[in-house]
Parts: C-alpha cells; structure tokens; sequence
C-alpha cells in the first residue's frame, strides 16, 4: 500500500513555501490534475505541497519513490510516468541520490515533450521550504528579466571573488538566455525556489574557485566547502586543472566530471536573481539562485539553449561574493546587483 500524503503530518511552518509553490510559481488551477512526486526524506514537504494542491486542484495524484522503485532508481519507474502522462502539472520535490541523474532528465524529457508546467525540487528541505521558498517570486521575475535583457546583449561577462575567481566568459548570440525566475511556464521547466537566467556559453577561461557548494549527490555528502574550497582551472571551456584540499571531495569531483568526453565542459552560465537569499546554506538547489554567478559542467539544457553537443552529467559550482561586468560595466558588487532602482 502506498504512502497517504493526506494524512501525513507537516509542519505549520511549511505552509507558506508550498502555498508559495502551488499557488504562485505553478499557478495550478481547479480543472488540471497534478502529479507530486516525493521521497521519504521530504515526507513532511511533500506532505505540505498534497495539502496545497488539494485545496486548488480538483484531481491528483502523489507518489512517493521508495514506494515504487528501491533507491537509488537509474529509470523512470513505469508509475512516475503513466502520473506523468494523466498530468497536466507536476512537482518532483525528493533529495538527490548517486546515479539517479538519468532517472530525472527521463523524467524532465516527459514534461518538456507535453509542455507541462513543472517544479523541479530536488535537494528540497525544510529549511529552504522556509527561506527560499517564501521569496516575492513576482518581484524576483522583474530582476531576472531584467539581468537577461542585459546578458543578451553583453559580448563578454568577467568576474572575480575575494576567494579567487577570476573567469572571462563570452557567448554565441545563437545560443539564449533562459529566464527561470520562479514563475513556471509551458515553455519551460523550473526549480524551486527560483531565481536566475542561463545560457550555454561560447568559450570560459580562467579560474572559478567553489568557496561555496558543489552540485547533484556531493551537495548533500560535502554541503558548504568554504573552509576547503577546489579551485578549477577552465581553458576553452574545458576543466585542465583542480585542486581542493579535502581529498575525497576532489576525488569525486574529479571523477564525476571524467564521465563522458563532455562532463569536464562548461554547459551553464548562469546569474542567480533570488534576492531573499543572503547566505549559502551548503544546499545547490537554493544556493545556486543566490546572487553571483555559478556554473555547471556537462549537459548545456540543448533544447532551451540552442548548443548542439550533449553529456550524459551535469554539475553546477556556486561561489561567494562577485563582482560582475558585462562588457567592462560594473553588473554586480559585492554580491549586490547595481540596478539603481531602474527595475
């Protein structure tokens, strides 16, 4: 028999993020049906968001994966995907497993085939339910639009960290700038709490220093690495060096961006536009929409960007603290977008 979200217990404190959530980002009306997909872990969470949506939707359905499938799952349990095909909206809200990467672009590949609305939650906890999730996602989608009407036009995006950093980035006007702020859209996809624009860049060169978080399984196994942060050395976009005092950390970055012949290259170029977020927590799926820069290496999101290669992985990098240029005008200081009040 499968979990009763409906009568699992949450939080109170929970309330708000996942009204934020169904209310707000999906917008779900009366007459679509939802699919919630869940985990143990986040119990409580996805107990929260069955509440919200019952309260919206008139149909739904929740599955919560160990009740389907054994962890870690490398496929798309037959249950995920005929709740995906009755859906017209959907949320994955589950922690992040090694080896499940494949599991949930199978999954993404479904909601971008039918054009669903979906949030994509993974990593969620309770916590950023609390902080990130209770953003002014409206106000937020202001700043991110106007951060990519900027980046579109900008040849050439430099920045710097007081921990090191140093990149030069250009781009392929070809390639777009993806908008997710948070608001969700058939055209694409979002995590939440959002809050950034990316792109695929043309060419990176020089050093990015994680004084932050790294991306997918090793968020949760490393969490905050300000106090051992790797150092990664980028030539045309491709990683030619690393170093990082905590061994087994670099061992599996390493190894993890020595997958396929594109898990070492640049794939992401993004700016975080989440402006309630004012400190890294150790968690990639709140960290990277803090104001500042992150990139990921691996898959360039194809269908949204425009690249023309693919990689079987995709890990992001978040840093701390950036000064910003588009084209040699000063974008960010001190992790402060210079807006000048011209939003």
């Amino acid at each position: 028999m499968g979990t009763d979200l409906l009568s699992t217990p949450f939080h109170p404190a929970l309330e708000e993020g996942a009204q934020n959530a169904i209310r707000v980002c999906l917008n779900v009306q009366p007459d679509e049906r939802v699919a919630l997909i869940t985990d143990r872990d986040c119990l409580g969470i996805g107990a929260a968001l069955a509440a919200e949506i019952a309260r919206v939707a008139e149909s739904f359905e929740a599955i919560v994966l160990e009740d389907v499938a054994k962890r870690p799952v490398n496929y798309l349990p037959p249950e995920v995907e005929s709740a995906l095909e009755r859906a017209r909206v959907s949320i994955f809200a589950a922690l992040a497993q090694p080896g499940e990467l494949a599991m949930r672009r199978a999954f993404t590949g479904i909601v971008a085939a039918k054009a669903m609305r979906h949030a994509h939650m993974v990593g969620i906890t309770e916590r950023i339910m609390q902080e990130g999730m209770r953003a002014d996602f409206l106000e937020i989608a202001r700043l991110t639009e106007w951060v990519r009407s900027r980046a579109v036009k900008a040849k050439e995006i430099t920045c710097k960290t007081p921990a090191g950093t140093d990149l030069r980035a250009t781009f392929d006007s070809r390639l777009k700038w993806i908008p997710t702020p948070g608001i969700i859209s058939p055209e694409k996809w979002g995590n939440l709490p959002g809050g950034e624009t990316f792109t695929c860049p043309g060419r990176v060169d020089g050093v990015f220093v994680v004084d932050g978080v790294l991306g997918d399984w090793l968020a949760p196994k490393y969490g905050d690495i300000r106090e051992t942060p790797l150092t990664i050395t980028i030539e045309n976009s491709r990683i030619v060096d690393t170093k990082c005092d905590h061994k087994e950390a670099l061992e599996d970055f390493r190894a993890y961006t020595s997958t396929d012949e594109n898990s070492n290259r640049v794939g992401e170029y993004a700016l975080g536009t989440n402006t309630s977020i004012t400190g890294l927590i150790g968690n990639m799926l709140q960290d990277e929409k803090i104001p500042g820069i992150h990139i990921a290496f691996g898959h360039p999101y194809s269908r949204y960007t425009g690249a023309d290669w693919k990689s079987s992985t995709h890990i992001d990098v978040v840093g701390r603290d950036f000064d910003i240029w588009f084209d040699g005008k000063p974008i960010m200081a001190k992790g402060r977008y210079l807006t000048n009040g011209d939003l």
